[in-house]
């Protein structure tokens, strides 16, 4: 029986920065073994786990991706034993200084973020937060020291301690796409108790952050008949209170835009209010931001839809999130699938204009 709040957190302990999954990999290997029929890993490092589902042959197939990349940093130089670096994924910058992380070097090093003093910084960064290329880390070794156990390409993660803070609401690293993991991880638990006609596709996908590259890759193997792609999104929070952000512990989202099939944002819009759960539209009218852009082009196109969970604080190390909207992102999975007759397939057509058949 996997408990939300410490597999989440063991998971968020861990490195696996985008490109470099494996830490975060093994733990959810572990997780999803006893959950599946299948596991095999892609030529790009994503995690597939296959539930098969009950009923007359053949299945009709539902990919659920969330990613399991972490943003971080990388060495770039080595200068007087301190290390410059650049981002992994893309970091909010001004949080950075003051930051621990651990360098993987020859072995694991402790090491903080720091920063010039303000007057020894170029004019134009007087009393302004500090940009990357001027931020330093400091592993306390001597400069001999460093240079035999970090190379430039060597990877810097983010090891703040998962921090419970009220309201059944966790923050720390890493909870953007990992917290979508734990979503899916729970439908995958779920669904040990519940008949369903679709095989079940459950991916850990690489590299969201940077290339997509597991979004754009893992469906040609797979090849469904719809996807999911369970992210984070943004919570209401300083200075976050438009229409693009939504209260943590209200529930996850439901995207509409080009990225999602207006079938499925329909599906999922009904299936949210029969149940009478928390939920919201989340308008995307551009890419979402999401595996979903990459699933989308696979092949002839895959239908797909964009459920979301509001986190404050996004690329940052102190992100936040309600464990409640994690579960019932996984619960809202687990009602869509156990839900889904064979005959769906055929309603998954786009709006059409008249005297249009769609193939």
């Amino acid at each position: 029986m996997i408990e939300l709040a410490p597999f989440l957190k063991q998971l968020i302990t861990l490195p696996g920065l985008s490109g470099y999954e494996t830490p975060a990999c093994e733990v959810i290997v572990d997780a999803w073994r006893p959950l599946v029929d299948e596991l095999s890993v892609s030529r790009l490092g994503s995690l597939h786990g296959l539930k098969r589902g009950q009923g007359k042959e053949p299945h009709h197939r539902i990919l659920l991706s969330a990613h399991m990349d972490a943003i971080g940093l990388m060495v770039t130089t080595i200068v007087d034993g301190l290390l410059r670096i650049t981002d992994v994924g893309g970091v909010d910058q001004r949080i950075l200084p003051g930051q621990l992380v651990t360098v993987h070097g020859r072995r694991d090093l402790p090491a903080v973020v720091v920063q010039p003093p303000d007057r020894l910084l170029p004019p134009d960064q007087n009393g302004k937060p500090v940009k990357l290329e001027h931020l330093l880390v400091d592993t306390g070794l001597l400069p001999d020291e460093v240079v035999q156990l970090v190379r430039p390409g060597d990877l810097v993660s983010f090891a703040s301690a998962p921090l419970d803070l009220a309201g059944g609401v966790l923050a720390g690293h890493s909870l953007d796409d990992r917290a979508a993991v734990a979503a899916v991880t729970l439908c995958l638990q779920e669904l040990q108790h519940v008949r369903h006609s679709w095989d079940v596709w459950a991916v850990a996908s690489t590299q969201e952050e940077e290339t997509i590259g597991g979004a754009l890759t893992s469906p040609f193997t797979i090849r469904p008949d719809m996807a999911v792609a369970i992210d984070v999104t943004f919570a209401k929070g300083p200075g976050s209170t438009d229409y693009r952000t939504f209260a943590l512990d209200s529930g996850p989202t439901i995207g509409w835009g080009p990225n999602v099939h207006p079938a499925l944002h329909k599906a999922f819009k009904e299936l949210a209010q029969k149940l009478d759960m928390p939920h919201h539209m989340e308008v995307m009218p551009e890419v979402s931001g999401t595996d979903a852009m990459g699933i989308q082009m696979v092949a002839e196109g895959i239908p797909c839809v964009v459920i979301g969970i509001p986190l404050r604080y996004m690329h940052t190390p102190v992100e936040v999130v309600s464990l409640r909207d994690i579960a019932r992102a996984g619960h809202l999975l687990t009602d869509f699938i156990a839900n889904l007759e064979p005959d769906f397939v055929e309603k998954i057509r786009w709006d059409e204009p008249p005297n249009c058949e769609s193939e």
